[in-house]
Formats: structure tokens, C-alpha cells, sequence
């Protein structure tokens, strides 16, 4: 971006600036340097999230935009109890999962409804999911819905926490576990039909 109305305090701006700081200083000075740097550091993973989620680059693309979008309007609302990027990763999930529903017209297919007793779930070993062939990996994400992907995704591709994952769903600890549990018996389940050998 461009900026005319203010000038450039550096070239370096925010280069050894936390995000928290990056952000408090964009919206004490509303110098749009500080905005910009945050776009750079966030824009190719919003981009990565979005493409995982929506499989579609125009569509991913628009959503780079659209969150940014979102993001600079709300930017004064950040509240400071999550991290900067959590904060934005729970916006990219939110706008993405929208998107899906939209496109699907059945949220059913991304709500939390699983069949039978929680407790009566095998728990699956984490080693399942990490020793997966890639192109299995890949298969298998792409046939499970879109909501299990996603808490797959932030458990083992970006090592979320928790916590963190369950700031972003606005979930407790434990119904974030029982998510992951689920997620990942539907993973070894979709694997077993689709992979018998």
C-alpha cells in the first residue's frame, strides 16, 4: 500500500515489533505502515488456512482480502486476551467455515453431531495421523468434513494449543479434546474404507 497521509517513520517499521506492538501502534498513530506490516507477516497464512479449507485459489484469494478487510475494521476490538495471531487465525477459520456453509447450504456437515457414546470412542494414537503417507493424508482430509479438518489442521500442522484452539471455537478445554477425539477417529475410520490394505 501506499501511503500518502503518513509518512514512513522507517524502513524497518515493525521489523522487531511484536504483533501486539505492531497492532497498538497502528491504532495509536493509524499510520497504515503498521497495518501493512501485519498484511505482510499474516497475508501468505491466511492464504495457506484459507486454501486448505476452501480448496479453491479464487476463492482463497477473495478470502485473503475479505479477512484483511475484517480484520482492519475490527482491528480496535482486539481485546488483548489471545494472541494477535490466534485472534487471527479464529477470524480466517470463522470467514472460511461461512464461505463452506454457504456453499454447501447444510451446515449439518460441519456441525459437531456424531453418532453414539462419546466415551465409547477409541482414542486414536496421534502416531496414525503422523506416519500417514502424504498423498493418503491428502486424500483423507479431503473426505472428512471441513470442521475436523480444520481442529486436525491446528493440532498437528500448526501445533496449536489447547487453549488456543478452544479461544478459537470459543470451547472449553475439554469439548476441544472430545472435537480432536472425534476428529481423529472419523480420520482413522475414512482411512480404513478408503485404504483396506
Amino acid at each position: 500500500m501506499i501511503n500518502l497521509l503518513f509518512p514512513l517513520i522507517t524502513k524497518d517499521i515493525g521489523r522487531t515489533l511484536t504483533d501486539e506492538e505492531i497492532v497498538s501502534e497502528y491504532l495509536a498513530t493509524q499510520n497504515v505502515a503498521y497495518f501493512d506490516k501485519l498484511y505482510d507477516r499474516y497475508s501468505g497464512k491466511i492464504y495457506a488456512k484459507s486454501i486448505s479449507l476452501l480448496r479453491d485459489e479464487d476463492l482463497a484469494e477473495d478470502a485473503v482480502q475479505e479477512i484483511f478487510m475484517k480484520i482492519l475494521l475490527n482491528l480496535s476490538k482486539f481485546s488483548g486476551k489471545s494472541k494477535v495471531s490466534t485472534w487471527i487465525y479464529s477470524i480466517t477459520y470463522n470467514f472460511c467455515i461461512d464461505i463452506i456453509r454457504r456453499k454447501k447450504k447444510d451446515p449439518s456437515m460441519l456441525m459437531d453431531n456424531f453418532s453414539g457414546d462419546n466415551d465409547m470412542i477409541d482414542d486414536v494414537d496421534d502416531s496414525f495421523l503422523l506416519e500417514t503417507n502424504i498423498r493418503r493424508l491428502k486424500t483423507i482430509l479431503g473426505k472428512i468434513p471441513s470442521s475436523d479438518k480444520a481442529i486436525l489442521l491446528m493440532k498437528y500442522q500448526d501445533d496449536m494449543s489447547i487453549r488456543d484452539i478452544g479461544s478459537i471455537l470459543n470451547k472449553s478445554e475439554s469439548a476441544i479434546k472430545m472435537k480432536i477425539k472425534r476428529a481423529k477417529h472419523k480420520f482413522k475410520t475414512i482411512y480404513v474404507e478408503t485404504y483396506p490394505d
